[in-house]
């Protein structure tokens, strides 16, 4: 036993404390790995509900559109739905090499190029859960909305939505718990973050238990406690759907 916790002490010390490598690598690459999750999931949002709504509209109202507005919301159709057949046809891994080295080869920004690709990627995905959390709103809250006056962007944005995030925000609760772990591919174009603190920690140390079983213990309580957000944030909308 003795010799079991000399070896624990060994290996924190080597992995954590010699030359600050908790700060360096772990805490730095942690702050990484939080920022590309956090811009990816904002980009992932916003590039969801836009392919959404096209969608959603080209499907429901598609009958009442005619002249150029019908033209361009058909286009704008067709180009979503290319999109959403690459992205999610093609690895994450893929999409993140070729953001990295064909699209931002000439500025070698890491950080932005982890931001856009994960988020371009999250949006395939975001975009496919906020439409089906459309299409479940009865249609009759378009036509009352429709019939007070509001237009159809108008009716969307202060009607139609609001009901729609509280049915799908299970799923884009798994969608950001996914984006997270999904995160430490950032290793394949050298980024700097969790994964990537812990591999050259195990190159300097020789020694991969401390700081692989480390990270994974971090991504485990990452997620339990967006786990647990997730949950209250649920039952307060119950509660409030209640009253």
């Amino acid at each position: 036993m003795s010799n079991f916790i000399q070896w624990f002490q060994d290996q924190f010390y080597q992995t954590f404390i010699e030359g600050d490598r908790w700060y360096i690598y772990f805490a730095k690459g942690l702050g990484t790995t939080l920022e590309v999750t956090v811009g990816a999931l904002i980009l992932g949002v916003v590039i969801g509900v836009c392919i959404a709504i096209i969608r959603s509209a080209y499907d429901s109202q598609r009958v009442h559109w005619r002249g150029l507005g019908g033209v361009l919301l058909g286009l704008g159709n067709i180009v979503c739905k290319v999109y959403l057949t690459v992205i999610r046809g093609t690895p994450s891994t893929v999409q993140l090499l070729i953001m990295y080295f064909i699209i931002f080869g000439s500025s070698q920004n890491m950080i932005a190029a982890a931001i856009i690709s994960f988020g371009v990627n999250s949006g395939a995905y975001v975009a496919e859960i906020v439409r089906s959390g459309i299409m479940s709103i009865n249609k009759g809250q378009m036509e009352a909305g429709r019939s007070l006056g509001l237009n159809y962007a108008a009716t969307m944005r202060y009607v139609i939505i609001p009901q729609a995030i509280k049915n799908i925000l299970p799923a884009l609760g798994n969608e950001l718990i996914t984006l997270l772990k999904e995160t430490s591919i950032c290793t394949v174009i050298g980024l700097m973050d969790l994964t990537k603190g812990a591999m050259i920690v195990q190159s300097r140390t020789y020694a991969p238990w401390m700081p692989y079983l480390s990270i994974a213990v971090i991504y485990l309580v990452m997620v339990l406690i967006l786990t647990k957000l997730l949950g209250i944030l649920e039952r307060r909308l119950r509660a409030s759907d209640q009253r």
